[in-house]
């Protein structure tokens, strides 16, 4: 008999997921726990393994197709007859459409709200011009809906800005515009904008209140170049930039750092260290810099909800790394730095970039940061302006190490200098606390041995 493989919730709060690579054919005998498909999350790319020994009878949903969890997406002959399938054929894939600032959008309310992969499910509209006046179309608000929602609503014609949602933070789900539609445009009036953030914050300007988007066009091509689907890692990258870029207001703030001491630290410990297996580099000392510097400043540390007007100083000290990887960059988490040493820091790094670059790290590792770092140190160049990641409020940017020619006691002398740069939520963080948090940072790193005297 045939088995019926449906996604499995494989994260916290997952409703749906692309499926970007079939590891397997249509006729191949696997084996239980072999390498089947690879399917993309909020987060990362999961390799999900097969269940059961059998024989691939057919692969229901085609790369690049988002499906809601608990779609079935591959038959698996066991032997005896294939039953028909119970949980709904995949839906078709995604239009192309406009970047949307939320990534994941809600599950289908009920198993039929699938549709089949060559045609979208019928359902009955009324026409738009017989909207009810009452459904209010708010001119302000950013609609959070994905490429396939906003593209289905183009065929019916609605305006997404009238259509409520139920999805988090407001977002429109597939079942809310098929509702809104089959019921002739009625529903609930847009929400109103949100009361005002909590005592001594800047009103956070949450989705439903931000500025609206600006109507884009398509550019002028040739029939020579070459289009790429913002879909995949890609995708979820341009999503995550333009919600952070729409929601936070960005300042950078910018100083150079003697490393000297640092640089003959390391080597000294390089020694030590690749004993034990690790490969040492300057993140570990950079990431107990910056613990020193949470303890003076704590709301460096924090992050964003823009739906509660609100933001939330973390007691948690989970650092961020962002990896470049071949298919784009993913930001593993290293928790709790506080509570390892340098060593164990610098072990866990190496886990996490490992795991990153091969495609198999886990979703619980890129979960729960808050604060990030950028080092672009290994390629080179001198400053950047890193965007968020939102919504935490807070990213350091560290370059590379050159000797420069320095002024110490009257004398020119050269020394091995580093410039960092520390982009920030302006609605958290003023520009004096951030000098302050980054000059903190920089006496850590120019004075290394303060880090074993304070214990960080």
């Amino acid at each position: 008999m045939a088995f019926e493989f449906k996604l499995p919730d494989i994260g916290e709060g997952l409703t749906e997921g692309e499926v970007t690579k079939w590891l397997v054919k249509e006729g191949q005998t696997v084996t239980a726990d072999q390498p089947m498909v690879e399917v993309l999350t909020d987060k990362a790319t999961v390799e999900i393994t097969s269940p059961r020994a059998g024989v691939i009878a057919k692969i229901l949903v085609p790369d690049g197709t988002k499906v809601p969890v608990g779609t079935v997406i591959v038959l698996i002959e066991t032997g005896g007859a294939a039953p028909a399938i119970s949980m709904g054929t995949p839906a078709a894939p995604a239009a192309a459409g406009h970047g949307t600032p939320q990534a994941a959008p809600a599950p289908a309310a009920k198993p039929a709200a699938a549709a089949a992969p060559a045609a979208a499910a019928p359902v009955a509209v009324a026409p738009r011009a017989t909207a009810p006046a009452a459904v209010a179309i708010d001119p302000a608000r950013v609609v959070l809906a994905a490429p396939a929602t906003r593209a289905r609503a183009r065929e019916l014609g609605l305006d997404l800005r009238g259509v409520p949602g139920t999805g988090p933070n407001g977002r429109i789900t597939r079942t809310d515009l098929d509702s809104f539609a089959a019921n002739g445009g009625a529903g609930s009036a847009a929400p109103v904008a949100a009361p005002a953030g909590a005592a001594g914050v800047a009103p956070a300007a949450r989705a439903g209140v931000a500025p609206p988007m600006v109507a884009v066009s398509s550019p002028a091509v040739s029939a020579e170049d070459v289009h790429v689907p913002l879909k995949g890692l890609r995708g979820k990258i341009a999503e995550q930039m333009l919600r952070s870029k729409q929601h936070s207001p960005h300042f950078t703030f910018v100083d150079e750092c003697d490393v000297t001491e640092l640089v003959a630290l390391r080597e000294q410990a390089k020694t030590l260290a690749s004993e034990r297996g690790v490969k040492l580099t300057y993140l570990p000392f950079v990431m107990k810099a910056l613990v020193a510097g949470f303890r003076r400043f704590p709301t460096l540390n924090s992050v964003v909800d823009d739906v509660k007007g609100e933001f939330v100083i973390r007691k948690e000290f989970n650092i961020g790394i962002a990896t470049d990887t071949d298919d784009g960059l993913t930001v593993p988490v290293v928790k709790h730095v506080d509570r390892l040493t340098i060593l164990q820091i610098g072990a866990e790094l190496q886990r996490l970039t490992e795991a990153a670059r091969g495609k198999k790290i886990a979703l619980g590792d890129l979960k729960g940061g808050t604060f990030t770092i950028t080092s672009a140190g290994s390629i080179g160049g001198i400053l950047a302006t890193p965007i968020l990641n939102y919504p935490e409020v807070g990213i350091l940017g560290i370059y590379k190490i050159a000797d420069r020619p320095m002024v110490r006691g009257g004398q020119i002398v050269v020394r091995k200098m580093m410039n960092l740069s520390i982009t920030l939520d302006h609605r958290i963080v003023d520009g004096a606390t951030a000098a302050h948090f980054l000059n903190t940072v920089i006496q850590y790193l120019e004075t290394p041995n303060l880090l074993l005297l304070e214990g960080i």
